[in-house]
């Protein structure tokens, strides 16, 4: 990773987990800020460019599904969802907001930082760099470019906004058009760690994927294709 010092947005009502989190995150170098509510949370995210934003659900106002929401309107950081709530609906929904992870309260503090680095390792443009791409950093389809040294992606002329995850699923079905991936495939290959068979991630962020490149571009969108009963592949116009 570069010389660049993260910076980590903390955002939980509990003083406590704050600090524990804090505490942790600091002895990998990061540097914290805080906040206990949605309100400033949010005033925060969008005033200042974080490199990650771990962000509690239950918060007294808005919550943190609704500090996600508006803030995907307006900018990528990568968010990790705090929740105490473990069940599956919980989970998609903090995923249809446009979380990238989550984790679940009670957490252990070295796997929220196995997440974190996961995270910044894949956000990072320097450290993402495969050998792969050394050799094809660009990739042209008629209506979408992927120009990964840059992470940037042109649908139908327009640059489009994708977070971390959005990225990385779209150019790993694109590295391979017309491949089929199940939807196995691409949480052990996408994800880089088992989800226990929480499959809906998948769903939740291809649904994301094809929104906010179907503003742009249908025809892009429309490359995105579900192969019913298996998973998904990224299909050239013929």
């Amino acid at each position: 990773m570069s010389d660049h010092q993260m910076t980590i947005l903390v955002v939980d009502d509990e003083e406590r987990i704050r600090r524990l989190l804090r505490m942790y995150l600091e002895k990998e170098n990061y540097i914290i800020d805080e906040a206990e509510d949605g309100e400033t949370a949010l005033k925060k995210a969008l005033d200042f460019d974080y490199d990650l934003i771990l962000l509690d659900i239950m918060l007294p106002g808005m919550d943190g599904n609704e500090v996600c929401s508006r803030l995907r309107q307006v900018k990528a950081t990568p968010v990790i969802m705090l929740t105490a709530k473990g069940e599956e609906s919980n989970r998609v929904q903090g995923f249809e907001s446009g979380a990238d992870d989550y984790v679940v309260k009670p957490f252990s503090p070295r796997e929220v930082i196995y997440r974190v680095k996961a995270i910044l390792r894949r956000s990072s443009v320097t450290a993402y760099l495969s050998k792969e791409a050394a050799t094809s950093n660009k990739i042209v389809f008629p209506h979408l470019v992927i120009e990964h040294d840059a992470h940037r992606v042109t649908a139908g002329g327009q640059e489009v906004a994708l977070t971390p995850k959005e990225y990385e699923l779209l150019h790993y079905l694109a590295i391979s058009p017309d491949k089929v991936f199940s939807r196995e495939e691409l949480l052990k290959d996408v994800w880089n760690y088992e989800f226990f068979g929480d499959l809906r991630t998948v769903d939740t962020h291809v649904k994301r994927l094809r929104e906010k490149l179907n503003k742009v571009s249908a025809e892009a969108a429309s490359m995105i294709t579900t192969v019913w009963g298996v998973g998904y592949k990224l299909e050239v116009p013929k």
